[in-house]
């Protein structure tokens, strides 16, 4: 099948850097952080008289060079504080147009994160726009600034005959300290933020346009910009190689289904280099099969192959980030559809390997097809780690809600890894129990 092109899209912010103060920029929107001052509970908001409000204090004389007080206009708007809250003020007869006063809560990466997501989108429509708000960031606050700046501005859309527009602009200014060390800082916040970029832009693209054979071209794509390795089984050789379950799910589609393999291998790489596994569930479209998913339920499938298309956009950002460690993405991927050839409850399915499952219900589909790519990398790895990412399952949303993804860990020191990076990019994840009772519930 043919892939038609994507529409036009947003394109990331163009994120500059500059020593001359706020109004030196000469942009027609400006933005400063605040904050509030006391102790703990004040910050955030709790206690019934809250710290004073807190600007940087060369903001403070740029808004009052424009006739503004920040302090009045803060408190007549009640302002919290909290990270990203927003209050803007318009201005008449001045070269700035609009002044943003925008939260910063305790200065958590969140807050920092939220805050550059707000003035992006105040971007998006204003046009470019100079801030102070990194100028007395600490390095993990201006990595996370960055990164709101970058995914406040993500959009997606098919609108017709829209042409591509052009990227918005924001100049970070008074970085009056060394130019290397916060460019860099900013740059590879950039790389991380789109790579994030990518993932979503996969994930909602509709699953007309993105069959198995799609995420094989955008893993090429990766493959080609980060100087990876990649390896791709067809149909025929998933059968020759015995991936029974990713043949299964996708035996009723009319896409084929793919195995794919990316390689990252550092410059400085040497036999003792530890080897990170990731593995991303890449199911096109999700109809439940013969079980077939009630109308409401079916929406959002054209988004369970997000875990593929993070392991995609992971793998071609790491050698701009020039990650010490080797890493290997495995995408199983086919569309679980229905038809003639479907898969049936009570079939019996030989995974790589030859270890073999029991269909209970052809919806368990994420199951099938990453059992063979796990058995594939235990088999072929010689992995430090493996960390596997799926929309995987529902009752985790049930469990957990919509904040907080659900992590399972065989290994404490690894979950809490996961657990400190998940805070640190702002995707928190909970910890679930894996007990030896149930054992014998896995084994049915």
């Amino acid at each position: 099948m043919s892939t038609p092109s994507p529409g036009p899209q947003p394109l990331p912010p163009t994120i500059e850097l500059s020593p001359t103060d706020l109004l030196a920029a000469k942009t027609r929107l400006v933005a400063i952080g605040f904050s509030r001052g006391g102790d703990e509970s004040a910050r955030q908001g709790r206690s019934e008289e809250p710290g004073e409000y807190v600007v940087g204090l060369g903001a403070e004389l740029a808004l009052r060079d424009l006739g503004v007080d920040p302090f009045a206009v803060l408190d007549r708007a009640k302002a919290g504080g909290d990270g990203g809250e927003l209050v803007s003020l318009e201005l008449f007869g001045s070269s700035v147009e609009q002044v943003l006063l925008i939260g910063l809560g305790t200065g958590r990466g969140q807050d920092y994160r939220r805050a550059g997501a707000v003035l992006a989108r105040a971007t998006r429509e204003r046009g470019p726009a100079a801030t102070s708000i990194a100028a007395l960031a600490d390095d993990d606050q201006l990595a996370a600034f960055t990164e709101g700046l970058v995914l406040g501005s993500f959009g997606f859309h098919r609108r017709s005959g829209e042409k591509p527009g052009e990227s918005a602009r924001v100049i970070l200014t008074d970085m009056l300290d060394s130019r290397e060390a916060p460019r860099r800082r900013v740059d590879r916040a950039t790389v991380r933020a789109e790579a994030s970029w990518r993932s979503r832009a996969f994930a909602l693209t509709p699953s007309n346009e993105k069959g198995p054979q799609q995420l094989e071209q955008w893993a090429t794509e990766a493959a080609d910009r980060a100087g990876l390795g990649i390896t791709v089984w067809d149909e025929k050789r998933l059968a020759a190689d015995g991936f029974g379950g990713i043949l299964a799910v996708g035996a009723a589609s009319a896409y084929e289904s793919r195995f794919i393999r990316l390689d990252y291998t550092p410059r400085k790489a040497r036999s003792d280099t530890p080897h990170l596994v990731l593995v991303g569930k890449g199911i096109t479209f999700d109809t439940g099969g013969i079980s077939i998913k009630p109308r409401d339920a079916m929406m959002t499938m054209k988004r369970d192959m997000t875990g593929a298309g993070v392991v995609i956009a992971v793998l071609g950002a790491l050698r701009e980030l020039e990650l010490p460690v080797k890493v290997t993405g495995l995408v199983p991927t086919a569309e679980n559809a229905i038809g003639a050839a479907a898969m049936r409850p009570g079939d019996v399915i030989t995974h790589y390997g030859g270890r073999t499952t029991f269909v209970g219900n052809t919806d368990a589909e994420g199951r099938l097809v990453l059992a063979d790519a796990l058995a594939y990398a235990a088999a072929n790895i010689d992995a430090t780690a493996v960390v596997d990412i799926a929309t995987l399952t529902g009752a985790g949303k049930m469990a957990l809600g919509t904040s907080l993804g659900a992590l399972f860990a065989t290994d404490d020191d690894l979950a809490a890894a996961l657990t400190a990076a998940g805070a640190a990019a702002g995707e928190p994840v909970w910890r679930l129990p894996l007990l030896d009772v149930y054992e014998p519930m896995l084994d049915e």
